[in-house]
């Protein structure tokens, strides 16, 4: 059986991957895939986490997993999902790293589903409007709190896949950036799920309401529904074009407000993320989904 990882990262697609899966479940489950409902494992795969890493994995661990998820015995595709994987929003950056305990946590994971083969999917987003939209969720008040005096600048996503490679070398792992999503989140709901562009989805284009004016995507919707057939490629370039005519800029644009950043700070971490994303596409085990 394949076990598909989804962990994050934090403010990225909200748990709106893992509910577009799940509608689908009529036409995922005859082709074993299951995607279990997120509140039947995640505190459960907590708890077993927390205690194969103070103690001893017991050795019912997987079994009692499966049990709770309610996956089939001819299951050969099973989609867990929590942002929370790798540790809480106030854990994921530490020491100017992006989840300091990835490769650890990960490697419980392996060692739970020890039969299976592991698959990482895991969703990247631009430190410079990450960080401050991480504050909520921690007990810190400021960036510079969150980053515990760390230069942010510093901080690399590629530092962090390449750790999960170098500790889990087996492990493949697919990456995509964030604010691409509008644009592949058909690929990625594919590649998690494990078809084909042959398998028709429902909610290929659920992101696109959010970014696009109401008048624009009732025309989006009519053109694609009196074009059936279209490849995932040509629908991309249908997307890309009409968010040039009607995307909401409004929508679109974040509001950045980290009074202790200097007026190029947003500029440097957007053009050193840039960087980081090319050499994580160059890293060899791993599969980056881009527009």
């Amino acid at each position: 059986m394949q076990v598909v990882i989804h962990a994050g990262a934090h403010m990225t697609d909200e748990d709106r991957l893992i509910a577009c899966l799940r509608d689908n479940t009529a036409t995922l489950a005859p082709r074993r895939t299951h995607v279990p409902d997120p509140e039947s494992y995640r505190r459960l795969l907590r708890d077993v986490m927390h205690t194969a890493q103070k103690t001893a994995l017991h050795e019912d661990a997987r079994d009692n997993v499966l049990a709770a998820t309610g996956t089939p015995e001819d299951t050969e595709r099973l989609v867990l999902d929590n942002h929370g994987f790798f540790g809480t929003p106030k854990m994921s950056i530490g020491g100017a790293r992006f989840y300091p305990a990835a490769d650890m946590r990960l490697s419980l994971l392996d060692r739970i589903f020890a039969p299976d083969g592991i698959e990482l999917f895991f969703g990247l987003r631009n430190p410079a409007t990450l960080l401050p939209a991480l504050l909520p969720d921690t007990p810190f008040s400021t960036v510079t709190e969150l980053l515990r005096g760390d230069d942010p600048t510093h901080l690399r996503w590629s530092e962090t896949i390449a750790r999960i490679r170098a500790a889990l070398p087996d492990i493949p792992v697919t990456v995509w950036c964030n604010e691409d999503t509008p644009l592949i989140w058909a690929q990625v709901l594919r590649a998690m799920a494990g078809t084909d562009e042959s398998v028709p989805l429902a909610g290929e284009f659920a992101l696109l309401p959010e970014i696009m004016t109401k008048a624009g995507h009732q025309r989006f919707t009519t053109y694609i529904d009196s074009r059936p057939g279209l490849t995932d490629a040509q629908k991309r370039r249908v997307v890309t074009a009409f968010l040039d005519k009607f995307a909401d800029d409004d929508a679109i644009e974040e509001e950045l407000d980290v009074p202790e950043w200097d007026p190029g700070m947003i500029a440097t971490l957007s053009e050193h993320y840039d960087e980081d994303v090319a050499e994580i596409a160059r890293m060899d085990g791993v599969h980056m989904i881009m527009p």
